[in-house]
């Protein structure tokens, strides 16, 4: 069993960047408070999971202590994982963190473990099934809408597939979805099916059909969680029922 408490164990990756705090400026693991946060509210435990060397077994032991993973947003994959140079605008990879959560995708869907991807979350999912990115997404639908700087979320609607898992969550649109991305999902990896686009056309939704919860959006759910709770209520519903059959 993954866990002995009542509520539900939820792993989150973290970022590994320079932060200051007080008289300290050090590389420190750190996430945003609206992450964990949605993950408490919705009746779970969250657990920080920092970069750090991982392989296959590693990664698989982290699972086994789980209930539920996110994987969050963040720095852009590196584009040596889909065979493509990087663009001038793509960040400078985090290799470590790659490795983690590619690794952590692996493990999680060996073991049927749900989980939730948000952002590069979901462009990690893409990438670890063979999938590629569009590195800069304004050169192919020609605005920055999506991602405006100064980090602030501009708002879109997004249509969901009625046919998908993520309907069943959210219904068939998704008002107002808080976007912050210049990349964006291209080619689908295996075993995906996209669950939501935006009036582009750019996917802003996909989930793996061969796990019972393996969903993953664009957007960022958790900036707007307090008040609609809907993919993190159904994250911690598919915990329960994980953590109940183990």
């Amino acid at each position: 069993m993954a866990s002995s408490v009542s509520r539900p164990v939820i792993g989150i990756t973290t970022y590994l960047e320079q932060a200051q705090c007080g008289v300290w400026d050090v590389r420190a693991s750190f996430l945003p408070e609206v992450y964990f946060s949605a993950v408490t509210r919705a009746g779970g435990v969250a657990v920080l999971l920092p970069p750090q060397p991982s392989d296959v077994d590693s990664a698989r032991d982290i699972v086994s202590r789980l209930d539920g993973l996110i994987v969050t947003g963040g720095k852009d994959v590196d584009p040596a994982r889909y065979g493509q140079e990087p663009h001038p605008t793509t960040d400078e990879p985090r290799r470590d963190r790659d490795a983690l959560e590619d690794d952590l995708f692996g493990a999680a869907i060996a073991a049927n473990l749900p989980f939730l991807g948000i952002c590069r979350g979901a462009q990690m999912l893409n990438v670890h099934q063979g999938g590629n990115l569009i590195q800069h997404l304004p050169e192919v639908i020609g605005h920055d809408h999506y991602q405006k700087g100064g980090g602030t979320f501009t708002t879109m609607d997004v249509a969901v597939d009625a046919a998908t898992h993520l309907s069943r969550i959210v219904g068939d649109r998704v008002t107002g979805a808080q976007m912050y991305h210049h990349q964006a999902i291209d080619t689908v990896g295996r075993d995906l099916v996209v669950s939501a686009r935006t009036a582009d056309g750019v996917i802003e939704g996909i989930e793996l059909t061969t796990v019972d919860f393996g969903i993953a959006v664009q957007w960022h759910p958790e900036e707007t969680s307090d008040v609609d709770p809907r993919l993190f209520d159904a994250l911690i519903e598919a915990a329960h029922h994980y953590r109940s059959r183990s």
